[in-house]
Order: C-alpha cells, then sequence, then structure tokens
C-alpha cells in the first residue's frame, strides 16, 4: 500500500518512538523512508536563523550582536540535527529498511508537504505535540497544517497520556486565580 514514507522529525524525544512506527510500517509494506527535519528557528530549543544578508544591516551604535557567535550556534544546531537524523537513519538501515535522510531550512507544515509533493511520497508520518485550546492557536501546529495541505495520506503520531501536554480544566483555572 505505501511505497515511500516521509518521516517529519523534530528535535524531540518523541522522534525515535515515530521512527520505530516508521521503520514497523516501512517493515510491513516493503516501503523506503525518508527521515526529514526541517531547520527552523520555530522549532522549540533551536536558535535564532540567521539569514543571509544579515551581516550588511546596519546595527545602531551600541547594538551589540555576535553575528559570529550566533552563526556558531546555528551551524552547531544544524550538526547535531544531522547527526541525530543519521543515527535514526543507521537503526532503520540495521532492520533493512532502504533510508535516506534529509534536512533543509523553511518553514515545517510547508516544506514537509513540498518534500512529499516532490517524492511522490505515499504517506507522510509526523508527531503532535498534543497541544490544545489557546496552546495550539497561539503556537501553531505544523500537524495540522500538514493534515490540511499534504499531497498524500498523513499518520499523525499523538503523544501517549504520560507524554501529553495537559492543559489545566476551567475549574482548575479558576481555582489558580
Amino acid at each position: 500500500m505505501f511505497t515511500t514514507i516521509v518521516v517529519a522529525l523534530d528535535t524531540s524525544s518523541r522522534s525515535e518512538q515515530i521512527v520505530q512506527g516508521a521503520v514497523q510500517l516501512a517493515k510491513n509494506n516493503n516501503a523506503s523512508i525518508l527521515l526529514l527535519h526541517i531547520l527552523s528557528s520555530e522549532e522549540e530549543g533551536s536558535p535564532i536563523r540567521i539569514t543571509p544578508g544579515i551581516e550588511h544591516i546596519y546595527w545602531a551604535p551600541g547594538t551589540d550582536i555576535d553575528l559570529e557567535h550566533w552563526q556558531k550556534e546555528w551551524q552547531q544546531y544544524e550538526q547535531q540535527c544531522l547527526e541525530q537524523l543519521q543515527s535514526y537513519a543507521n537503526q532503520a538501515i540495521a532492520q533493512g529498511i532502504n533510508t535516506e535522510v534529509q534536512q533543509m531550512p523553511g518553514t515545517p507544515g510547508k516544506t514537509i508537504c513540498e518534500v512529499a509533493r516532490n517524492r511522490s511520497a505515499d504517506l507522510i508520518m509526523i508527531g503532535n505535540r498534543g497541544r490544545r485550546g489557546v496552546a495550539e492557536l497561539v503556537l501553531g501546529s505544523v500537524s495540522n497544517y500538514v493534515l490540511h495541505h499534504a499531497p498524500c495520506s498523513v499518520l499523525v503520531v499523538k503523544p501517549s497520556i504520560h507524554d501529553s501536554v495537559s492543559e489545566p480544566s476551567s475549574e482548575q483555572q479558576i481555582k489558580a486565580s
């Protein structure tokens, strides 16, 4: 049923669970997988991305911006993410799964859909942090974007009950006030 699975990953600890599920699904369908990470300043824990040309912007006197440090921080983040992707790929390859790795900058939801379209993917696997209500509205949802714009089927891996982000009920909010 599935021959090409795009597995969209972030830097969270849940990515390993998603990779394990993708490997099992690929085994069951004799499919190949593409482990994909989108480099984005939107990702929790990532440094702010330095866009090309920023060094030519005029900074007001007294503005202490260490662009060199900023760029090194971003490059280190990029390398760490790539090493993690390669580690996941090695696990999949060891289980006989044809596996590729791709990391690129972009807006996560949009870029995931573009990569899936360009690769003629049959399925996108993506995690969901379990945000609800205001948190989802304010912080956005990559998985929600992908669900509505993907060129193929989407499998959203929900967090387990122990991992999910819980918001206080309205009763707890009233008591806290």
